[in-house]
C-alpha cells in the first residue's frame, strides 16, 4: 500500500498507490438452468449481458442469469477461452491467474471498447473476470470469462451499459464514461464521471517501468509518476506559472498483475 500525502502547493497535489481503478474479480450464486456456467467445463459464450453488482466483482466466480442486452444492464461478457495449459494443475486462488487475467482481458477490453492503455485507465468503465465454480474447477474445468462492466459504481451499484459497450471509448470518449475526483485532493476526491461536478480530471497516464523490470518499491514509483505527471500536466495546460496536478500510482500487487502505467490529473480551472 501507498501512503497518501495532501497537495504541496504552487505544482502539486497527489496520490500514491491507489487501488486499481479498471481491474475487478468477479461473483454470484444462483440455482437456474441459465445459471449453471460456473458449474460446469463448458466455456461461457461472448456477448452476454448481465446484471452484476460490485459483491458480484467481489467473487471468483459468477452464475447470474443473461438478460436481453435491450434491457438495462450492467456488465456485457467480451471475451472468453481455456486457461493455458500450465493451469492444469494449479489451486483455484493461484496468484498467477489474476496476472494472466490483467493481461489477457486488459488487452482485449481495450481492443473491445476502442480505447489505448491510457483512455482505458482514465475512463469510469472497467472489466472483471471469472473462472469455474471450485466444484467445476476441482474437475477440471480451466476456463475465464471477461465483462465489461459499467461506470463507477453509485449508490444502487454499476450504471448501465448500452445495448453494447464495443467501441464505447473511441474517438473522443464521452464525458459519463471518462474519470473525474471531487475533492481537496485527488486522494480525498470521489471518483465520479466527469459529467458529475469534480475538481479533478484524469488526462494522462505515464510509464513508471518496463514489462520485465522488477518491482522497484514505492519511493521510485512515487518519484517516477510525480516528476512525469508535473511534465505531462504542465505541457497539457500550457506550461502555466502556477498550476495544481495529482497523480495515482499503484502498489506492488498491480505491478505484479502487469500494470506499469501511472495517471495524471490536473486541477480544473
Amino acid at each position: 500500500m501507498a501512503e497518501v500525502r495532501p497537495p504541496v502547493r504552487r505544482r502539486l497535489g497527489f496520490l500514491l498507490a491507489a487501488p486499481l481503478l479498471l481491474t475487478a474479480c468477479g461473483g454470484g450464486d444462483n440455482e437456474d438452468p441459465e445459471q449453471v456456467s460456473a458449474d460446469t467445463v463448458e466455456v461461457p459464450e461472448v456477448g452476454l449481458c448481465r446484471v452484476l453488482t460490485p459483491d458480484d466483482v467481489a467473487q471468483a466466480s459468477n452464475s447470474t442469469d443473461p438478460v436481453d442486452c435491450a434491457e438495462p444492464h450492467t456488465a456485457e461478457t467480451f471475451a472468453v477461452g481455456q486457461l493455458p495449459g500450465r493451469f492444469e494443475e494449479a489451486s483455484y486462488d493461484d496468484p498467477d491467474l489474476g496476472a494472466f487475467a490483467y493481461r489477457t482481458c486488459g488487452r482485449a477490453f481495450g481492443r473491445f471498447v476502442g480505447g489505448d492503455e491510457s483512455r482505458v485507465m482514465r475512463s469510469v468503465v472497467s472489466w472483471a473476470w471469472f473462472r469455474p465454480s471450485e466444484e467445476a474447477w476441482d474437475r477440471g474445468a480451466r476456463w475465464y470469462r471477461c465483462d465489461a462492466v459499467g461506470g463507477g459504481v453509485t449508490d444502487g451499484g454499476y450504471v448501465d451499459l448500452p445495448e453494447t459497450a464495443e467501441g464505447l471509448l473511441s474517438g473522443v470518449p464521452q464525458d459519463r464514461w471518462t474519470v473525474c475526483a471531487d475533492g481537496p485532493t485527488v486522494a480525498e476526491g470521489e471518483k465520479v464521471p466527469c459529467t458529475e461536478p469534480h475538481t479533478w480530471r484524469a488526462v494522462s497516464t505515464v510509464p513508471v517501468g518496463e514489462d520485465d523490470d522488477p518491482w522497484p518499491g514505492d519511493r521510485v514509483v512515487e518519484v517516477t509518476s510525480r516528476d512525469a505527471c508535473s511534465s505531462q500536466v504542465g505541457a497539457l495546460l500550457g506550461y502555466p506559472l502556477d498550476y495544481e496536478f495529482g497523480w495515482t500510482a499503484f502498489g506492488e500487487g498491480q505491478w505484479e498483475a502487469g500494470n506499469r502505467r501511472s495517471i495524471c490529473w490536473a486541477k480544473e480551472q
